[in-house]
């Protein structure tokens, strides 16, 4: 990995790092300036403008520029163990589906600056949907397909798209998960109502159409079999896309990114971090949903040349060796996975990776949690080939953290995240002081802005929120918080600890924890309730809820107990989906408090963890907390 140790902020040799790194991709018209940022800026620190005045387009980076030399090479492999098709599609056949899916979305009126918000499976449409918005200008919103109809309410309020792309249903484990009931009530509960629907009806469930609101894509499709829809050339600073990710107040925030910075980043990171080499293979087992799947299962392969797969399944169907037969059938160069998946095959036998041939795979990295030691060289000698950990977050869009893999590094430092990645100002800090951290010293983990090409640009709609939530936490300085703490070795190696919010990370997804809290309020037994994250083994986190109840002989025995749960966690999964299910909810007679009322969640997610509560010098009343330990731990 080159250049890896931070870049001095205070010298032009920042500048000229990513004027470097930006003949990776193709501008239309030349930038004027790298950078623009501080005195004499349109906006104010911390907004930063990069490669200002250059215009280029995210669709022409990662498709077009390659039919020259390589039309006919595979762009996009689908494989689904969900409904057993493999497809795959060459550059000009990638080229023609996203100009046809373009021509689509203009015939229903979507133009430039409009939203449009995907709520897809992993199917070919998805990444057609994207790559088409990128083309004219549209901004793309995608939504994981496991969220349920208010959460998927709350960002079609947001976001306010004048198109909605969805589907009849996803599949998982071979059962059909229906998307349009659940878009129906979505649109139902929201204030902003989209002109048109568009549906792929995979044929996996019954559809029922509103009438003038919803239209079928294959009969739009023929409609443009030979469409030409050119390029809308944007300014580097135009925004390419919205992707929500979970805050501490209930409501979800749209991180919003621009279109030079994010492809130059993308191009440098795999050139440099991913080892991206054009003709190769590129495997991330992620939901384009996610981060991951944006910036490295669609934009960030493309933009390099590579053949990328989109994968609908699981990691464990037919059977735990899955993964490893796909990266011998395509000779796979670069995987990309979670610790959470690795975890999972852990619990199989090591012998399904000796059964296929992976002396294709260069390097498998791996990102959304902390990866634990064991699983980290469990998995390493499995393959035989380097297992490299990589920290970031949905607001950066690429890695703050990697781990070299180079003859220097011939002892991995497992547990650890690795080194700061070029371009980034990492600084562990206190989280009182703002004062840094010395060797060994937990702290958070910060950044100095500007924050690097392809970071955030703000918060949709809310230039207050993104200055308040990411950059006025730190006492006395204006620093990017990720809002993890860390540490740092002696050597460099930066290891991450877990969150400092209430923000929790399951199986790499960021939950925030007042959606969860209010989504069980909501029930009519419920006086109110604490959400923490809790230590799991195979997720990373599970949330776990402990809840008062309005009536507590509605509790009194285990049979009422468990039925209770039961609706409550049913309720929670009902409208904010699966993936925000709790593990446990608790019932106990009072929540520990603070003599001002608030709630010790630390002190709650240190009980179950088996730790010390912390500092309990402000606690009204000790009691809770042993009942919070008796609910959850049985002692």
């Amino acid at each position: 990995m080159s250049n890896q140790q931070p870049v001095d902020q205070n010298t032009s040799a920042r500048e000229q790092m990513w004027r470097e790194h930006a003949a990776l991709i193709d501008w239309k018209n030349p930038f004027t300036s790298v950078l623009e940022y501080g005195d004499g800026a349109r906006l104010p620190p911390p907004f930063a403008r990069w490669f200002v005045g250059g215009t280029t387009n995210l669709c022409h980076n990662a498709v077009d520029r390659h039919l020259k030399d390589r039309a006919d090479q595979p762009a996009l492999i689908w494989e689904s163990t969900e409904v057993d098709v493999t497809r795959t599609y060459t550059y000009a056949e990638l080229h023609r589906e996203v100009v046809r899916f373009a021509a689509g979305m203009r015939s229903l009126g979507v133009r430039r600056g409009d939203r449009v918000l995907i709520y897809l499976p992993m199917i070919p449409e998805a990444v057609f949907a994207m790559l088409a918005c990128a083309r004219i200008g549209a901004i793309h919103s995608v939504v994981f397909g496991g969220f349920a109809s208010m959460s998927l309410a709350k960002r079609i309020d947001d976001a306010q798209p004048r198109l909605i792309v969805s589907a009849d249903a996803g599949s998982r484990t071979g059962k059909a998960l229906e998307y349009k009931p659940l878009l129906d009530a979505a649109i139902e509960l929201a204030t902003a109502k989209p002109e048109h629907v568009l549906l792929i009806d995979r044929g996996l469930a019954p559809m029922t159409r509103v009438a003038g609101r919803d239209v079928d894509w294959a009969p739009l499709r023929e409609q443009h079999l030979n469409a030409d829809v050119p390029v809308e050339w944007l300014e580097s600073n135009e925004i390419s896309y919205i992707l929500y990710t979970s805050g501490t107040t209930g409501k979800p925030k749209g991180v919003q990114r621009d279109v030079g910075g994010y492809a130059v980043a993308l191009a440098a990171s795999m050139k440099h971090i991913f080892y991206g080499e054009a003709g190769k293979t590129y495997f991330s087992s992620s939901d384009i949903g996610w981060v991951v799947g944006h910036s490295y299962i669609v934009y960030g392969p493309l933009i390099a040349g590579m053949t990328t797969i989109l994968y609908e399944g699981t990691p464990l169907r037919p059977d735990a060796g899955i993964f490893w037969q796909l990266v011998e059938k395509h000779r796979v160069k670069v995987m990309f996975s979670s610790p959470t998946a690795i975890r999972a095959l852990k619990r199989h036998d090591q012998a399904l990776l000796k059964k296929y041939d992976l002396s294709s795979l260069r390097a498998l990295f791996l990102a959304g949690e902390p990866l634990d030691e064991p699983t980290a060289r469990w998995i390493s000698e499995g393959l035989g080939c380097p297992v490299i950990d990589n920290y970031w977050q949905t607001e950066t869009g690429w890695p703050i953290l990697a781990t070299p893999d180079s003859p220097g590094n011939a002892s991995p430092h497992y547990g650890s995240a690795g080194l700061p990645v070029f371009g980034y100002d990492v600084r562990l800090v206190d989280e009182n002081t703002g004062v840094e951290k010395g060797i060994n010293e937990k702290g958070v983990v910060t950044i100095q802005p500007p924050l690097p090409p392809g970071c955030l640009q703000t918060i949709w709609g809310d230039d207050k929120r993104f200055v308040q939530t990411y950059f006025e936490t730190i006492p006395g300085q204006l620093t990017y918080s990720t809002f993890d703490f860390g540490v740092k070795d002696k050597d460099g190696y930066w290891f991450i600890l877990g969150r400092m919010d209430d923000v929790i990370n399951v199986a790499g997804h960021r939950l925030g924890t007042r959606e969860i809290e209010e989504s069980i309020c909501s029930h009519a037994a419920i006086a109110e309730c604490a959400v923490v994250g809790v230590q799991d083994a195979l997720k990373g986190q599970v949330a776990v809820g402990f809840a008062v109840l309005k009536d507590p002989t509605l509790a009194v025995d285990m049979a009422a107990r468990m039925a209770l749960e039961g609706e409550v966690m049913s309720l929670v999964h009902q409208q904010l989906g699966a993936i925000a299910r709790p593990a446990r909810v608790h019932f106990i007679a009072a929540l520990p408090k603070t003599r001002s009322g608030k709630v010790l969640r630390r002190s709650i997610q240190a009980v179950c963890e088996s730790r010390d509560p912390g500092d309990l010098t402000t606690i009204d009343d000790a009691s809770p907390l042993d009942q919070v330990k008796q609910a959850h731990l049985g002692a």
